[in-house]
């Protein structure tokens, strides 16, 4: 029986999502500097096999998991079914990944960033559009407070703000998009399946993608040694297996908007996590960023007034 939906749940599945990835943001700092902590050290790897390796090796390690546990029968799913899943795979979780590295490449972090955290919008112009939320106020205040939150928590104001290359803005763009479209399309096959065969099923297309990208030879040819493997073995478990199986549980007790206005606590736990760890200095501005993006969590969690008659769903994408 499929467990009925906790909003205060759900918050704290995507609220653990994005203190993962927070750490991940500083720990793949590490990985592209090569200085792991203070006093440690770490042979710098590729941005795009660190990219490829944390799906993969998350998808090595789950599988003979839930084989064990729950055996191939249990773990297929229709064909129908599996499309969507593939395409929640590639053109949502590997596509917003490459494409916000990316747009990281062309631009900088605070403007891939920015222009990923739009993703709140385009949930909610999809909902609205569909007919499954009315648009209110209240609403879409706290998406507008959570993208100007992100804005000021990454350094978009006092520190060169926004650089812009047409690459990389449509890369971001792109990314964003993907971001939504996983929020939006993963609500809807939750609501059939439960997060592991889904998550399953997601990175063996996102390892998939992968390999077309960037096939296993490039990766031998990289020469890393076991200090590097260690490294994204733990990273894979950090960015990928630990913050999307609390992110799909979080869209099985949220719906898309709020799921994905929760998720901008990343780069607030980003900015903290770095401020603790690294030594970095939290500006007045990036304070205010962190209080707005809280503003804007607690503000969409208020229930909205509605007739008790109408029943607010995501429809099944088709």
């Amino acid at each position: 029986m499929k467990a009925v939906p906790h909003p205060l749940r759900g918050y704290f599945y995507i609220g653990g999502a994005a203190l993962f990835w927070g750490i991940a943001a500083t720990l793949g700092r590490a990985a592209f500097t090569g200085r792991l902590l203070p006093g440690g050290a770490l042979r710098a790897i590729d941005p795009l096999i660190l990219s490829q390796s944390r799906a993969t090796l998350s998808l090595a390690v789950l599988l003979p998991v839930l084989l064990m546990r729950r055996g191939a029968t249990a773990l297929r799913v229709p064909g129908r079914d599996l499309l969507r899943l593939f395409l929640l795979g590639i053109l949502g979780v590997a596509a917003s990944n490459y494409l916000y590295y990316l747009a990281i490449q062309r631009t900088n972090v605070a403007t891939a960033i920015i222009l990923q955290y739009t993703a709140p919008v385009w949930v909610l112009l999809y909902t609205v559009a569909r007919g499954a939320r009315r648009p209110s106020l209240r609403r879409t205040a706290a998406v507008g407070l959570a993208v100007v939150g992100c804005a000021l928590a990454v350094g978009f104001v006092g520190s060169g703000g926004l650089r812009l290359d047409t690459i990389g803005v449509i890369a971001a763009l792109l990314a964003a998009f993907s971001f939504a479209f996983y929020n939006v399309g993963g609500h809807s096959v939750l609501a059939r399946y439960d997060r592991w065969k889904v998550l399953l099923w997601v990175l063996g297309a996102t390892s998939t993608f992968w390999i077309f990208v960037n096939p296993p030879w490039k990766i031998i040819a990289a020469h890393y040694g076991r200090e590097q493997w260690a490294f994204m073995l733990v990273f894979s478990l950090i960015s990928v297996l630990g913050p999307f199986s609390c992110y799909f549980a979080g869209l099985q007790h949220l719906e898309p908007t709020r799921a994905i206005v929760a998720s901008c606590l990343e780069p607030v736990f980003s900015i903290l996590i770095a401020a603790i760890a690294l030594g970095e200095l939290l500006r007045p501005f990036q304070t205010a960023g962190i209080v707005l993006v809280l503003v804007a969590i607690v503000l969409i969690q208020l229930p909205e007034r509605v007739a008790r008659d109408v029943e607010l769903v995501v429809e099944p994408m088709e």
